[in-house]
């Protein structure tokens, strides 16, 4: 079945907020069956994060505040890209050491996602880290972040039990659990 049924065209976009982070568009689209609809675009720079998982089957996360939701969530590690050409992986090493003062020998790409696309294009790529050594954290002068490690498998069941509500890590944990099994 094809698709062309449904495809909006954008006819206008017009940029109406720039933020630290977010830039809003409000996009006008030509609608499958002649009408015009206003869609409202967060753009975003994208990001990137990591499941760090060592040889005993440990996932390393970090508790961190958000503002926007006004709660500590439980959460891989993960920032946004530093511009829009950088490449992923470097970025979700550098995240990785920063949070958690953790590099790896091993590194695999999970998967991209989009976080909200109903709203926003931000883009989040997704990796796996493994084959783990220690060092020091540095995070950025305005983050405060607890590391937590905890078996792989009790990162699943907290998802499962509805405990880890972030979207970026139940992806992670649920895809590296499947590909570690």
């Amino acid at each position: 079945m094809s698709d062309q049924n449904i495809i909006e065209r954008p006819v206008d976009s017009q940029r109406v907020f720039d933020g630290i982070i977010l830039h809003i568009d409000h996009v006008t689209c030509e609608l499958p069956n002649g009408q015009r609809a206003k869609r409202e675009c967060a753009r975003h720079i994208g990001a990137s994060a990591v499941i760090p998982v060592d040889n005993e089957g440990n996932a390393w996360l970090v508790k961190q505040y958000r503002a926007c939701v006004d709660r500590v969530l439980l959460e891989i590690p993960a920032g946004k890209l530093d511009d829009k050409n950088e490449d992923r992986l470097k970025a979700a090493k550098r995240e990785l050491r920063e949070e958690t003062g953790l590099t790896a020998g091993s590194w695999t790409h999970l998967t991209d996602i989009f976080t909200t696309p109903g709203f926003s294009d931000e883009k989040i790529s997704l990796y796996l880290a493994r084959d783990l050594h220690a060092g020091l954290s540095h995070p950025d002068d305005d983050e405060f972040l607890n590391l937590v490690k905890l078996p792989l498998q009790e990162v699943v069941a907290r998802i499962t039990r509805g405990e880890i509500t972030d979207a970026k890590t139940i992806c992670a944990a649920l895809m590296a659990a499947d590909l570690l099994k």
